[in-house]
């Protein structure tokens, strides 16, 4: 008969990014042992709140599988003598396997025929299996941080106070440290402390439910959603909805509860990130607007407790937002009083990084690069992409992004729009900080593209040149992002940029500030781009080994490697494209150690290699042709009609011939075939069942 498990973990409060992946993990650990150890389970569910980490899992089997071991032990030639009694192999093997040599059996696999032993195992009870995994499980929770308690040796993220754990109503005993296992759990801390008796999942909810906790993330993220629609239509405005406020707050609270505030209209004077930086990012409130996106001088706040007068919790949190506001309005007043190229001298005090200099002399290098950008794309905005690079870091040293610094480039934008710069600058600054994370919006403007792919190159060169570059489980300098930013920006803009060489130009402008030698640094660089690029098309869905047989080839035009990535794909519904990569990885292997030469007509004996190189001169120049244009799928198109030549050549042509002249000759036609197909793709990483 199957029975329910239930798990609580109670604990101190736990940081609400740690939460979600707390809950993912849990699900995998019970799954990945259940599957180990053969119990039939039914559903895994798991919920979560601040002080308390829940698993229940259905349907979950009274008793492991039973299981039969096979061994296979020597040969029947080498376990029997010619008399038929039993060796010493077959003794020994049957007294290992805890058996008589007349309890082995004999099987017959495609090496022969061996004495086998086959034993039973009889699965063992689930309870007294939980009684040693679940405490496995709570210790191997991995946390981002974890830490250490009174005497204690147990780590993890928050002091653990209480253990829930039922199995079909029973207590699973065990004990951690000094915790030991029950059937209790506690209410909310403020609103009801005690403990309460628990006999399965289903009573567990009701009475969490009744002592103030909504142990369910979900049910608590759609109340606060509809609490807080609902106090928005009080001062006829919506809710701005942020997805990663709510998800957060959804694990800052047990029980929620939605208060609304007020804040001065006055503050609606300042730029609307400021407001929203402010109500979001410090204080986890929920802005309000008309529903145009225009922000109402109204917040959203929620609590962990029911409020008893909720305007006193309003007064409070209105307290808390109108200094911070105040603040805010102080320094935009003062900000506004200095040009935002006066604060380029402040950057020389600046240190970007001890081994690369000034947060200036930065500007300095990124703005040369950008300007090779823009010329390379041979476009007429010389000006303005040299107006933003040089203004693109000025607002690090005013006094609002020193207080809030999430707002680096906003504050760059507005300063450049009020200060009366063209707009498109005062755009692009904002801009050239984008992606701020991975899928995020890209710069619209050329001019906010170019310089942020020109300050990322900066960064990632300037770091891989010091020898700072990313590990297996660091990368603190978030070279990853960057380099990935780079990649999305050409590849939305389709600029036709050289990857070679833009690296070349970047460590040219570094010049020796460099410790490393430019040609490795340039290696390893390129090595990480290609890297990343590979890790994001294959994520996107694009196989793996068309992905590589592209970018084997190398990097230096991303827009023109995912076309070919692209022409590739649709390249694999042609029935000839599995024969020819088999075909090419032939000529690959026939060539290792070939440098190559020029094909003499002269010396053909075979009517199949003079069909193979006519059939050649009939479509290697088309195919070029396709190739230079950029047209990948009509030149693979045209390198199809090879098949049937290069067949026949294999199936007759002797290639390592015992005349050198007449093998030379044909080695080097294979060459030519060889190259042009180089020209799309490496065809021996495409994987085939040839």
């Amino acid at each position: 008969m199957a029975k329910e498990l239930l798990l609580e973990i109670g604990t101190e409060e736990i940081p609400a990014a740690f939460l979600p992946k707390a809950l993912k993990d849990i699900e995998r650990i019970i799954k990945k042992d259940f599957s180990e150890n053969r119990i039939r389970h039914g559903a895994i569910m798991t919920m979560g709140t601040p002080r308390r980490l829940v698993l229940c899992v259905r349907e979950v089997a009274e008793k492991q599988d039973d299981q039969v071991i096979e061994k296979v032990g020597p040969a029947t030639r080498a376990a029997f003598d010619d008399e038929g009694n039993p060796t010493k192999a077959a003794m020994g093997f049957a007294r290992g396997q805890g058996l008589e040599v007349s309890e082995l059996e004999t099987i017959t696999n495609d090496k022969g025929e061996y004495l086998c032993a086959r034993k039973k195992v009889i699965g063992e009870d689930t309870a007294t299996f939980l009684s040693d995994t679940l405490p496995r499980l709570i210790t191997s929770i991995p946390f981002q941080k974890s830490m250490r308690w009174m005497n204690l040796d147990l780590r993890f993220a928050r002091p653990i106070h209480w253990i829930l754990a039922l199995f079909g109503g029973e207590v699973v005993s065990f004990k951690i440290e000094n915790v030991e296992s029950g059937a209790c759990s506690f209410g909310h801390r403020f609103m009801s402390p005690e403990f309460f008796e628990v006999s399965n999942f289903e009573d567990y909810l009701k009475k969490t439910k009744d002592h103030f906790i909504i142990a369910d993330p979900e049910k608590r993220k759609s109340i606060i959603i509809e609490e807080a629609r609902k106090a928005a239509t009080d001062v006829a405005g919506e809710v701005l909805e942020n997805e990663d406020l709510l998800n957060e707050v959804t694990f800052l609270v047990e029980y929620p509860s939605v208060v609304l505030g007020n804040f001065d209209r006055e503050y609606l004077d300042l730029p609307k990130e400021v407001l929203t930086t402010s109500m979001i990012k410090h204080q986890k409130y929920f802005p309000v607007t008309d529903g145009e996106g225009k922000l109402l001088p109204h917040f959203i706040t929620v609590n962990n407790t029911l409020a008893r007068d909720p305007s006193v919790v309003a007064r409070g949190n209105e307290k808390v937002i109108r200094a911070r506001l105040a603040d805010a309005q102080f320094f935009f007043e003062e900000d506004r009083k200095t040009p935002l190229e006066n604060h380029l001298e402040d950057l020389k005090d600046v240190v970007f990084h001890s081994a690369l200099g000034t947060s200036y002399e930065k500007v300095m290098q990124f703005r040369e690069l950008a300007l090779y950008i823009t010329e390379t794309l041979n476009l007429p905005i010389k000006a303005t992409v040299d107006r933003t690079a040089l203004l693109a870091k000025a607002d690090l040293e005013t006094q609002m992004v020193y207080e809030f610094t999430e707002l680096q480039g906003v504050m760059g934008r507005e300063y450049a729009r009020i200060q009366g710069e063209d707009p498109v600058v005062a755009k692009a600054i904002y801009e050239h900080y984008l992606p701020v994370a991975a899928g995020g919006d890209l710069p619209e403007s050329d001019e906010g593209a170019i310089v942020s792919i020109a300050d990322k190159m900066d960064t990632i060169v300037g770091f891989f040149g010091i020898n700072l570059v990313p590990t297996g489980t660091a990368d603190p300098f978030a070279l990853r992002r960057q380099a990935l930013g780079i990649i999305n920006i050409i590849l939305n803009r389709n600029y036709p940029l050289n990857l070679d060489a833009l690296i070349d130009k970047s460590i040219a402008i570094l010049g020796e500030k460099l410790k490393r030698k430019p040609e490795e640094t340039k290696a390893d660089v390129l090595d990480f781009f290609r890297g990343r690029f590979e890790n994001q098309l294959i994520s996107q869905g694009h196989p793996y080994d068309v992905v590589n047989a592209v970018l084997a080839l190398g990097l230096s035009d991303i827009v023109q490697s995912l076309r070919k990535i692209e022409a590739m794909e649709d390249f694999k519904e042609h029935p000839d494209y599995e024969p020819l990569a088999v075909a090419f990885k032939r000529v690959v292997n026939i060539l290792k150690g070939f440098e190559g030469g020029s094909v003499d007509t002269e010396l053909f004996q075979e009517k199949e290699e003079e069909n193979l190189h006519k059939a050649f001169l009939d479509i290697s120049e088309k195919a070029k042709n396709f190739i230079n244009d950029e047209k990948y799928n009509e030149a693979l198109s045209e390198v199809a009609r090879l098949r049937k030549s290069v067949d026949a050549f294999f199936d007759t042509v002797l290639v390592m011939a015992e005349d050198e002249r007449v093998k030379f000759n044909r080695l080097s036609l294979l060459e030519e075939l060889k190259t042009l197909f180089y020209g799309i793709a490496d065809f021996t990483k495409i994987v085939t069942d040839g």
